[in-house]
């Protein structure tokens, strides 16, 4: 009996597009069921569901959240190209080379309104903790060489850095967002 051969999806050249997909695909079924059940107990619950949802969705979260880091090895290894901050459905469609103009403009676009209200509902959950974190002294340390790190300062500090760092990354974004609509729309006169 000679060799076997192996389904399409497995030869060489297929294994990075079939791994990117079913990676897209895990990370897509994945963030969808946590916004779907938290949604759901929101809508059933009202505010009663904010005392235990995260222990309903948390190894879900937990596992996508472990998983992203995938990405950066994705990105060193050159599995993928410098896409830091993927559209999971988008990007799993874009692999195996399927291509919608209104989720390509979806995918490029919905960023501008929802990365900044991300960035401000982080910064508001940073301000709205450091009360706790001066009054209780959590996470502050003295250190023996008379120098010690005061925990709020360094969210203070963070709060700087993410509203700079927000500048660069929506620069990227939407210099990303120029080109790739750019090219779409020249591939699409072409047809």
């Amino acid at each position: 009996m000679g060799p076997v051969a192996l389904p399409a999806w497995l030869q060489p050249r297929y294994r990075k597009t079939a791994y990117l997909f079913i990676y897209y695909l895990i990370q897509f079924c994945g963030h969808s069921w946590i916004l779907t059940n938290m949604t759901v107990r929101f809508f059933s619950f009202g505010k009663d569901s904010m005392v235990d949802t995260f222990y309903a969705i948390g190894l879900v979260m937990r596992l996508c959240q472990s998983i992203s880091l995938l990405e950066l090895l994705h990105i060193y290894v050159g599995i993928e190209s410098n896409h830091l901050f993927p559209r999971y459905t988008y990007s799993m469609l874009s692999v195996i080379g399927t291509y919608y103009s209104i989720l390509t403009w979806l995918s490029q676009t919905l960023w501008m309104p929802i990365y900044p209200l991300c960035v401000l509902a982080e910064a508001f959950a940073i301000y709205q903790s450091l009360p706790y974190f001066e009054s209780f002294g959590t996470y502050s340390t003295k250190l023996p060489f008379d120098f010690s790190i005061y925990f709020p300062y360094v969210l203070r500090l963070y709060l700087m850095m993410l509203f700079i760092g927000m500048y660069f990354t929506y620069s990227h974004l939407y210099s990303e967002r120029r080109d790739v609509l750019r090219v779409f729309s020249i591939k699409k006169k072409k047809i």
